[in-house]
C-alpha cells in the first residue's frame, strides 16, 4: 500500500539488551500484541504474530533455544533471561551499577548532553535489572556530578529555585544547556577578544620598530 510505514525490529546483540527491550516493546505495541506479553493474554493468533516478530529480531542461536516455547510472553521471558541472568546475577549486576552511579562525574570533555546521556543510560540498565531510580535521585546525582569549577553559580541558584524533589530530569537537563550554551558563547567572544588584542598590539609594535629604524636611517 502507497504511504505504509513499515517499522523494522531492532536486532538483539551481546550488549544492547536494555535497549533492544524498549525498542521491541514499542514494535509490539504499534502491531497491537504487546498484551500478550504484559500481562499475558490466551489469543493465539496474537501470541503467534508477537512470537513471529521477536524472532525477526533475536540471532539464530538464540531462536533454537526458545522455538519451542509456546507463547510469546515465554519466549520473551526467555530471551530476557538469557540476557539479564539469575537472580543473583541480577543482585551482583545491580550493585555494580549502583556503584558506577555513585562515582559517576561529568569530565572535563563532556557536554552537558553526554553526561545527562551516561546517567539515562545506567538508569535504564537499572530498571531492566529491576531496580527504578528514583527521579529526584537521578537529578541530584546530575547536578553533583558537574564539575563546580565551571557550574557552581547555576548549580547554588538551582537549588534554591526549584523543589529537586518535584523537577523533573528532562528538566534540570534542559536549563544546564541552556547555561552552557551561554558559557560557550561568552568564551568564543572572549577569544575572539583576546585575538583582536593580539593582532593590535604585534601592529603597534611592528609600527614602533619600523618608526624606530626610520629615525636611524635618516638621523645626522
Amino acid at each position: 500500500m502507497a504511504g505504509e510505514i513499515v517499522i523494522q525490529c531492532p536486532m538483539l546483540n551481546n550488549t544492547n539488551y536494555t535497549v533492544w527491550s524498549m525498542r521491541m516493546k514499542v514494535v509490539l505495541k504499534v502491531h497491537k500484541v504487546w498484551e500478550t506479553i504484559e500481562p499475558g493474554s490466551d489469543e493465539g493468533d496474537k501470541s503467534d504474530m508477537a512470537i513471529a516478530l521477536l524472532f525477526q529480531s533475536i540471532p539464530e542461536a538464540l531462536i533454537l533455544q526458545v522455538g519451542n516455547l509456546d507463547t510469546s510472553k515465554a519466549v520473551w521471558e526467555a530471551i530476557k533471561a538469557s540476557h539479564v541472568g539469575t537472580d543473583r546475577v541480577k543482585e551482583a549486576r545491580l550493585k555494580t551499577l549502583m556503584s558506577e552511579f555513585d562515582r559517576m562525574k561529568m569530565k572535563e570533555t563532556d557536554t552537558i548532553d553526554e553526561f545527562a546521556g551516561k546517567i539515562a543510560e545506567l538508569s535504564a540498565e537499572s530498571a531492566a535489572l529491576g531496580e527504578t531510580i528514583e527521579e529526584p535521585k537521578l537529578v541530584k546525582k546530575f547536578l553533583s556530578g558537574l564539575p563546580l569549577r565551571k557550574y557552581v553559580h547555576i548549580v547554588v541558584a538551582l537549588e534554591h529555585v526549584l523543589d529537586l524533589n518535584t523537577t523533573s530530569f528532562q528538566d534540570i537537563v534542559g536549563r544546564l544547556e541552556a547555561y552552557e550554551e551561554i558559557i560557550f558563547c561568552e568564551e568564543e567572544d572572549e577569544q575572539n577578544d583576546q585575538g583582536k588584542l593580539m593582532d593590535s598590539q604585534s601592529y603597534q609594535d611592528g609600527y614602533g620598530r619600523g618608526r624606530g629604524r626610520g629615525r636611524g636611517r635618516f638621523s645626522n
